[in-house]
C-alpha cells in the first residue's frame, strides 16, 4: 500500500490526529508567571527544530526491555535485541525508520516523523506488520528542549482510552536512550512500558 494511503484512515483517526495537533499548539502557546507579568517561553518559540532529529540518521543497534504485561501492575520484563536505519525524506518533510528484531518472526515496523515549522512540532507515525492492520498508529506530537525530546498523543488500548508519551534521552552522538509510556488516567500516571539503550552501528 503506497504511504499516501495508508494517511487515508477513519474518520474516528482523523479526529485524534486534529486533537493532538490542537494539544501541541496549546503546548507551544504556554506562558509562565514571573512577579505580575507573564513571561512567554521565547527561546523555545524561537526554535527552529526541524533538524532536531538529525543525530538518528543512520544504523543503530538496540537492546530493548518490555513490560510482559501493560497496565496491569506488571514488574516482568522482557528482553530483547533489534536494530534501527533512519533516512531524511525528500523535500525536508522529515524521515522514517525502519526497526526490525527477530523477537516477533518477521517483524518490521516503521515510523515516519513529520515537522509543523508553524507550531514548531514533531509529529511521529508507527506502523508494524504484526498489530496494525495497514494502519498507522495516531501520532504522538511534541518536540525537543535540549537532550530531552518528549512526545504525546491519544490512542487506545484494550479498548479504553490512554495517553502515549515517548521520551528520548539524547545521551552522545553514537548512544541514546527511548522510553515508552502509558497514562490511563489523562496523564494523572505513567507507567514506563518499553524502553531501548541504542548505541551507533559501524557501516
Amino acid at each position: 500500500m503506497h504511504f499516501s494511503q495508508l494517511l487515508a484512515t477513519s474518520q474516528a483517526r482523523s479526529l485524534l490526529v486534529r486533537l493532538a495537533i490542537a494539544a501541541a499548539v496549546c503546548g507551544a502557546d504556554q506562558t509562565t508567571l514571573a512577579g505580575d507579568s507573564k513571561v512567554t517561553t521565547q527561546a523555545q518559540a524561537a526554535h527552529d527544530g526541524s533538524r532536531d532529529f538529525d543525530f538518528l540518521y543512520g544504523k543503530w543497534s538496540i537492546h530493548n526491555r518490555r513490560l510482559a504485561t501493560r497496565l496491569a501492575g506488571s514488574h516482568e520484563w522482557i528482553e530483547f535485541e533489534s536494530t534501527n536505519e533512519c533516512h531524511p525524506l525528500p523535500g525536508g518533510l522529515g524521515n522514517e525508520d525502519i526497526y526490525r528484531t527477530t523477537y516477533w518472526p518477521n517483524f518490521v515496523g516503521m515510523t515516519y516523523r513529520f515537522y509543523n515549522p508553524v507550531t514548531r512540532q514533531w509529529a511521529l507515525w508507527w506502523i508494524d506488520n504484526r498489530n496494525n492492520l495497514g494502519l498507522l498508529q495516531p501520532p504522538v506530537v511534541g518536540s525537543f528542549n535540549g537532550n530531552i525530546g518528549v512526545f504525546e498523543g491519544p490512542d487506545e488500548f484494550e479498548g479504553k482510552p490512554i495517553v502515549v508519551r515517548f521520551t528520548w534521552t539524547l545521551i552522545d552522538a553514537d548512544h541514546l536512550r527511548w522510553e515508552q509510556a502509558f497514562s490511563p488516567d489523562a496523564g494523572k500516571s505513567w507507567e514506563t512500558n518499553w524502553t531501548m539503550e541504542v548505541a551507533r552501528s559501524a557501516g
